[in-house]
């Protein structure tokens, strides 16, 4: 069974596409269409409140200050500016086959010095030259879950900052953001937020290691007394760093995430990860070999053409890097397990062509 409020989500489909985008509860879906709604009668604006809301809904999420969390768009535009606060010459390393999004703004600078190790050579390949660390949590391509506390720790005996991307693990893994100089999370996936919805964490320690460089009126301390002219004062904390809120995103995500606080993460992480486990086991029978672990992302490898059939089945996954990635959240159950792996081995094909 499924661990959801049958009222918050109804999908249409089997689907099992999570790690590329989260279905929205019903009360997000209610929320963004009441301010549309509201366009031209006063409110329609946007209420600055409920985008606070939003960010001490996210801090509470991954366990730091509200005052540590910067609102935004997307992981790109987070991570770049970090990548502009790197020296000339700064050498950062990644994670090989990371998101691209972690890793393309500081390609494009064309004066760092970029490597790569792969994930679980990662710790071991932090030197004393390195400025920073950047690396995903759980991997997009395939689910895989990095060995944080060996990053964290060479990177701290070695004077590196690191830079945490937990998109695909912030809303059914537990995680802790304090525990990372940067952090970087769309919250469009497990977290049941709108697209446009992204939040950049950054630590006390390294408050002051970034410019706020698309710094409108709202990255003032006083910004209502900021709105024409230079400002006076940067905001405290990382309010400082926020983007221009995307009020039908944000409105809406306050709704998702007070839902995902409401069931809780230890909740959606034991369901998630059983469903998983489920799945692997039914692989196994079949014949196949899942990339190994225990992640709610189960991806295999070579079987991405069987995408498209899934689809027309009413079952939806993605193909990714030459991999069938499934994902199981909150809204999945059993019988969605139970049915992917019975089109996956043809069992229902064969009660089709019986005529049950």
């Amino acid at each position: 069974m499924g661990i959801i409020n049958g009222a918050e989500f109804a999908p249409t489909s089997t689907y099992l596409d999570t790690a590329k985008c989260g279905l929205l509860p019903a009360r997000a879906v209610e929320a963004v269409q009441r301010l549309a709604a509201s366009n031209g009668a006063g409110g329609g604006a946007g209420d600055f409140g409920i985008v606070e809301a939003a960010r001490e809904s996210f801090a509470r999420i991954v366990g730091v200050p509200g005052a540590r969390v910067a609102t935004g768009g997307s992981v790109a535009v987070h991570c770049g500016l970090i990548a502009a606060a790197q020296q000339p010459g700064a050498e950062v390393l990644f994670a090989e086959g990371d998101f691209s999004s972690i890793i393309n703004p500081f390609v494009v600078r064309g004066d760092l010095k970029i490597r790569y190790a792969p994930l679980d050579e990662l710790a071991e390949a932090v030197r004393p030259t390195t400025a920073l660390v950047a690396w995903s949590a759980v991997q997009s391509a395939d689910g895989r879950l990095a060995d944080d506390t060996a990053v964290r720790e060479a990177a701290a005996a070695h004077g590196a900052r690191t830079l945490n991307d937990s998109t695909q693990a912030a809303g059914w893994l537990p995680f802790d953001a304090s525990l990372y100089d940067y952090t970087v999370t769309g919250a469009f996936k497990w977290l049941l937020c709108p697209r446009g919805t992204s939040f950049l964490t950054v630590s006390e320690e390294a408050q002051e290691s970034l410019v706020p460089l698309h710094a409108g009126w709202m990255a003032s301390a006083d910004s209502w007394n900021s709105t024409y002219g230079p400002l006076s004062e940067l905001a405290p904390g990382a309010r400082r760093y926020d983007e221009p809120p995307a009020f039908l995103a944000y409105h809406g995500a306050a709704q998702s995430l007070a839902y995902i606080e409401e069931t809780s993460i230890a909740a959606v992480h034991a369901h998630d990860t059983a469903l998983a486990a489920r799945y692997r086991a039914g692989l196994a029978a079949l014949g196949h070999e899942p990339v190994p672990g225990e992640s709610a992302i189960v991806s295999v490898p070579g079987l991405a053409d069987r995408e498209p059939g899934l689809r027309r089945a009413g079952i939806i996954t993605s193909a990714r890097a030459g991999h069938l990635r499934v994902s199981f959240h909150l809204y999945n159950t059993e019988a969605d397990v139970d049915r992917i792996l019975d089109v996956l081995s043809g069992r229902t094909l064969a009660r089709r062509a019986a005529g049950h």
